[in-house]
């Protein structure tokens, strides 16, 4: 089929690094239009980057002589989208949240789709937070957000927090057989390509842990409640539960986020091989519909004693599946275990793929 084309806003950095080297040889998307900021605007993507390039992989054909856009220059991107060279935009922007909010809303107005790896608008009411295999319908709110706003063909979809898909589909895989989760203990092990690039200084991780990490226990605590709420009246609605505390914590690993959870459940409680074999068969409308950048087993299981690990566990299933081991029971609530994603990947461009894959099976794109 014609591929659709693409934009990547953010694109020189990391995350837009990631979008621009994971989509070089997707099946349904090419990149045909990249911006960034003003200093980058007016070169080669490939001048751009020089110097700056943070993976092993390299960019897709042809990309490397596309001509980076000002980010803020909206006009520009309609006029790409009126040639044909610009069907939506994947958003990686890097500036004050205000910023990206109002950035997002113009190119959204202007007609063009925004697939957003930023938090800005994650908690905009009516701007559905996705994890593709968990909330897959809350996308079905976007001809209400349309209407709302005035828009004709633009929208805003995002995906949320990198660390918290360590373990949300595990937990929702739970759910979905019936176990209410009643509260949560998280701790959380990031690596250091969350925090961009140039990132934490070497002189802060090296031979050390950084414990806080500005917003992300309150990222961490409540995002995981829009996720499972539900659509009422245009807007979603918060689910009450479950209550989750969070540590979160910077180590110093490249890409990998692990999380050590605990969980409390409610009346009807697993055993540790209901919950193996629970998390071994899921399934969701991503790989029933066979997107392309759908774990083909969302979940992995490890049973070893030591498993998952950043190193040897986080590129699984193209990076986008969620491993987990340690699975046994808790003395302060009932089951612990750890998981780990990608978070440069899952946690955030491959998410983004992904989304935007649910968006166009779904025809909002």
């Amino acid at each position: 089929m014609q591929k659709i084309p693409v934009g990547v806003l953010g694109a020189t950095g990391m995350v837009g690094q990631q979008y621009i080297a994971l989509l070089a040889d997707h099946p349904w998307f090419e990149v045909r239009y990249v911006a960034a900021s003003p200093r980058s605007a007016g070169k080669s993507y490939a001048e751009a980057v020089a110097g700056r390039w943070q993976l092993s992989r390299g960019y897709g054909k042809g990309v490397g002589d596309l001509i980076v856009v000002d980010a803020n220059d909206v006009q520009s991107a309609v006029a790409a989208f009126k040639k044909g060279d610009c069907a939506f935009v994947f958003s990686a922007l890097e500036m004050s949240k205000d910023e990206i909010k109002a950035l997002e809303e113009a190119y959204a107005a202007a007609g063009i789709p925004v697939v957003s790896n930023a938090s800005a608008n994650r908690w905009t009411p009516d701007v559905p937070m996705l994890i593709a295999e968990i909330n897959p319908h809350h996308a079905d709110i976007i001809p209400q957000q349309r209407k709302q706003r005035g828009w004709d063909k633009g929208f805003i979809v995002v995906k949320p927090n990198c660390s918290i898909q360590s373990y949300m589909t595990p937990i929702w895989a739970l759910m979905q057989e019936g176990y209410e989760i009643k509260r949560m203990f998280v701790t959380t092990m990031q690596a250091v390509s969350g925090a961009g690039y140039p990132g934490v200084p070497s002189l802060d991780m090296i031979d050390n842990i950084v414990p806080y990490i500005g917003g992300e226990e309150e990222k961490s605590e409540q995002e995981p409640l829009k996720i499972l709420g539900s659509i009422q009246g245009g807007a979603i609605v918060n689910a009450v539960g479950p209550i989750v505390s969070a540590h979160c914590n910077r180590v110093p690993v490249v890409d990998g986020h692990t999380a050590c959870v605990s969980l409390e459940f409610g009346d009807k409680k697993p055993s540790i091989e209901e919950v193996r074999a629970i998390w071994s068969k899921f399934r969701a409308l991503p790989q029933e519909l066979k997107l392309p950048f759908a774990p083909e087993q969302p979940i992995i299981v490890r049973e070893e004693a030591d498993r998952p690990q950043p190193r040897k566990d986080r590129d699984a299933d193209k990076a986008m599946a969620v491993t987990v081991g340690r699975i046994r029971p808790c003395k302060l609530f009932d089951l612990r275990f750890v998981g780990l994603s990608h978070n440069t990947v899952r946690g955030a461009a491959g998410g983004g793929i992904l989304n935007a894959e649910l968006l166009k099976a779904k025809g909002y794109l």
